[in-house]
């Protein structure tokens, strides 16, 4: 029982480990909704307007675009050290043309008599 909950566990874990670089904008906007009347009151170009209709969005804009910037540098490093390099080894391959040998012996004797008989000894039928 106790295994079965940690493998889940396990599995959950890694899981949201895997997925989190694609939700790295929504980390970004949730964390600027829970803070955002902290950002609208210190950190806002705006906040010293009268009329604010800003309510902090310039820095969330500012903060997806630096988001968005840096996930742009990592893909690049990435594509740059994941580019292969294809080496292609050839192998010098020699091919030394064997000399023939003539035989200077008769061969033809073998071939002058008529066979006598066939041998049954090479073919088999398979046995039932």
């Amino acid at each position: 029982m106790i295994n079965k909950q940690l493998k889940r566990l396990i599995i959950i874990v890694l899981s949201i480990l895997i997925l989190s670089p694609s939700f790295g904008s929504l980390f970004v906007y949730a964390s600027f909704k829970i803070n955002q009347e902290e950002i609208a009151k210190t950190i806002c170009v705006q906040r010293k307007q009268v009329f604010n209709n800003c309510n902090g969005r310039c820095e969330l804009q500012k903060s997806i675009k630096k988001y968005s910037d840096n996930e742009k540098k990592m893909q690049d490093s990435l594509k740059e050290k994941l580019e292969l390099v294809y080496v292609q080894n050839t192998a010098e391959v020699v091919i030394n043309a064997l000399p023939v040998i003539e035989s200077k012996e008769n061969t033809s004797v073998l071939f002058e008599k008529k066979p006598i008989r066939a041998s049954n000894l090479t073919f088999h039928p398979p046995l039932v």
